[in-house]
């Protein structure tokens, strides 16, 4: 008698993995006896990300970064960009990175198209379709039409959109960009990640370091940075709710009493209850949508009028006071 096999189920399809352009494991730079600037940093950039390295003056941001391209090495861990340490990166891969220092590095004697021609003879664009480039890489940054001015003429965020022109003329696949928004305007600030987010879009990969903590919402990643180590990494709704243990809830009641504060600590989840005033309070919860749903229940049978009730969306710039509050006490102890 012959037996029939069960009918085993398909294996589910092999998912294909993002591919890593850099990655750090360890980091340490120390100078001399000096205490290191950066330590044991560990975090992977993928491709077509939006990387940013945040985190105030003096926190390591541009020695890591320098440590990306290749112009300092780790006096400990291992860096990789694109599957090698950055001092081995060979000529066809370094044509493949841009890199816009914070400084002005071009020729102030030069015009601006004659900048970009010079930056685009050092990567080896070809006559044959240099001259498209430099227009298309002008065009992008608005300074098509300032092409003929002296690059001593420009203003500061002419020049600082001069060197992103000069980063992108041999089209490079990763860009680092150290704090390209520092010391602009907000509206230049704006039309620079407009810019990033561009170029993203097309497939481009960009590991921008910046000291304004707003900027962390224009990336898919952050990385945030106090005192030469990493305080966190993620996405930054994921930095949202690990910076304040869950997701928060606004509350707003005619008063704040005994009643009002029992019937809130039976909400399912609840990690945290602050009041804010004599009428409003803060939750944090494990799950707003569980949380709000519990409570206007529980108010109702208790014949309690909510005034207002919504999810509270933290600014990056509360979520960067609390992680260095939080990392200040854990030193401190």
């Amino acid at each position: 008698m012959q037996t029939m096999e069960p009918v085993r189920p398909a294996p589910p399809p092999i998912q294909p993995q993002p591919e890593v352009i850099i990655e750090a494991r360890g980091v340490s730079k120390q100078f001399g006896k000096n205490p290191p600037v950066i330590e044991n940093l560990s975090f992977r950039v993928q491709k077509g990300q939006i990387f940013c390295l945040l985190g105030p003056s003096g926190s390591g941001k541009s020695t890591t970064i320098r440590l990306l391209t290749g112009f300092y090495q780790p006096s400990q861990g291992e860096v990789r960009v694109m599957g090698l340490p950055p001092h081995r990166v060979n000529h066809k891969l370094r044509r493949r990175i841009g890199y816009m220092p914070q400084q002005f590095v071009l020729f102030p004697e030069l015009t601006t198209q004659e900048n970009i021609n010079f930056v685009a003879s050092v990567y080896g664009v070809s006559w044959m379709g240099r001259g498209h480039r430099v227009r298309q890489a002008l065009e992008f940054v608005d300074l098509w039409d300032s092409r003929g001015k002296l690059a001593s003429q420009l203003s500061g965020g002419m020049l600082r959109r001069l060197e992103l022109a000069s980063t992108l003329i041999h089209e490079p696949d990763l860009i680092f960009v150290d704090e390209p928004t520092a010391g602009i305007d907000p509206i230049l600030r704006a039309r620079f990640w407009e810019q990033f987010k561009a170029l993203r879009d097309r497939g481009r990969t960009i590991f921008v370091t910046t000291q304004y903590v707003t900027e962390a919402d224009y990336c898919d990643m952050v990385a945030i940075l106090n005192e030469g180590h990493l305080l966190a990494i993620g996405t930054p709704e994921e930095i949202r709710t690990r910076a304040f243990g869950g997701e928060l809830i606004n509350l707003t009641v005619e008063e704040v009493n005994r009643e009002t504060v029992q019937i809130l600590r039976r909400t399912p989840g609840l990690q945290r209850l602050q009041t804010i005033s004599t009428e409003n309070l803060r939750l944090t919860v494990d799950n707003t949508s569980d949380a709000l749903e519990h409570i206007i229940t529980d108010f109702n049978q208790a014949n309690i009028e909510i005034v207002n009730i919504e999810p509270y969306r933290p600014s990056f710039e509360e979520v960067f006071v609390e992680l260095m509050e939080n990392d200040n006490t854990r030193e401190k102890r």
